[in-house]
């Protein structure tokens, strides 16, 4: 894999050490390692399972909606789970969770077993093609289950009256929601190569940093070994795409984003911390909150697959899909540095001011090859 790749989470994580409290910044090499031994084995392991993918003819054929040319294997999600998972439990071993207090243990567990969860759920899906109503009744199963464990949307920020602590009967759906509709939101933006794995990845980088800042060290960790995975993926399937993550590794990593915007920040108790994984997560919430309100408006299934997407639309403008992931790799970048520069972090507001200059130059770049519209 190109090195060049790693260099600025790496550059983040390291000139992040000397301006967090003394305890995290000790910490920060768990993450770093978490970060690396992620990235190392998907880096290792996705060329075996594509191999075994194309042997055993598990893979995506072409056509329809889909805008690959030649049969792909789709169980890259694999790697991306083994990769976080080991490094997880290698961080685990050598004490880099440190003593946790039982209710953050919890809660730790929680995102962890959903996260297997939602990837079971997923690669089920790509190997005998579930219902969609039986895929959505088993994430709902599950994200009850996290609920149970500790992993709760405790308080929401509400216009005119702040801050605001919610009850059991309003905190559980609404976590519900928030954990199954982050799982499809990834896994409905996975349609162009490196798009989702891309996104997902700046997302995580973004939680690692801004976690540790807001001293949940354990949520960071596993944000920093999803990040490694989601990165490391990069190399195969980033345009041209030799393999596909697949449901398994979307929803494994919509889920697990979802899950430490909880437990990481959503925990805090201001106004700013409540509001961060919303804004972090900004781009595919609202991608797949315009979608499923157009098809609600035309009559049709949320579930309906159809073309009306960004990325879809930006293909339907005449961009290629390298300039179309680059824009929204750049939104992604952008909004989860507003959520740098908003949780009060040091040189926040420049690397905002520097993601704002990218996403104006990838936006120039976009208007500039744009078809016009008949």
């Amino acid at each position: 894999m190109p090195h060049h790749l790693f260099q600025p989470p790496l550059i983040l994580l390291s000139g992040l050490a000397s301006r967090l409290p003394s305890h995290s910044a000790i910490d920060l090499k768990y993450h770093l390692i978490a970060f690396l031994v992620a990235a190392l084995i998907v880096l290792w392991s996705t060329p075996v399972v594509n191999k075994i993918g194309l042997r055993n003819g598990l893979v995506d054929p072409p056509g329809g909606r889909k805008i690959h040319q030649r049969p792909m294997v789709r169980l890259g999600g694999v790697s991306i789970f083994m990769g976080t998972v080991i490094a997880l439990l290698i961080v685990w071993s050598f004490g880099g969770f440190g003593l946790l207090p039982s209710e953050k243990e919890y809660e730790v567990w929680g995102v962890a077993i959903g996260g297997i969860a939602f990837f079971l759920i997923g690669l089920a899906d790509d190997l005998f093609n579930l219902p969609a109503l039986s895929r959505l009744f088993m994430q709902l199963s599950v994200a009850g289950m996290a609920w149970q464990s500790g992993v709760r949307i405790e308080f929401l920020t509400i216009p005119f009256f702040g801050l605001t602590s919610l009850p059991e009967w309003i905190g559980l759906p609404i976590t519900v929601i928030w954990l199954v509709g982050m799982a499809n939101a990834i896994n409905m933006i996975d349609g162009l190569d490196g798009l989702a794995a891309g996104v997902s990845g700046i997302a995580a980088v973004v939680m690692v940093i801004v976690s540790l800042f807001m001293n949940q060290p354990a949520a960071a960790l596993i944000a920093a070994a999803l990040a490694g995975g989601a990165i490391g993926f990069l190399r195969y399937n980033f345009n041209p795409a030799q393999i596909f993550m697949g449901d398994g590794g979307a929803y494994f990593m919509g889920f697990t984003l979802a899950g430490v915007g909880v437990i990481g920040l959503v925990k805090g108790v201001t106004t700013v911390a409540v509001l961060l994984p919303y804004l972090i997560l900004a781009v595919p919430i609202l991608d797949i909150s315009a979608v499923v309100v157009d098809r609600l408006r035309r009559g049709k299934s949320p579930f309906a697959a159809d073309k009306r997407h960004l990325h879809h639309r930006l293909l339907q403008a005449g961009l290629s899909q390298r300039l179309i992931v680059c824009f929204i790799y750049s939104l992604t970048l952008w909004v989860g540095s507003l959520a740098v520069a908003v949780s009060g972090i040091p040189s926040g507001l420049a690397y905002a001011l520097a993601a704002t200059a990218l996403l104006g130059y990838t936006s120039w770049r976009v208007w500039k090859n744009a078809r016009p519209q008949a």
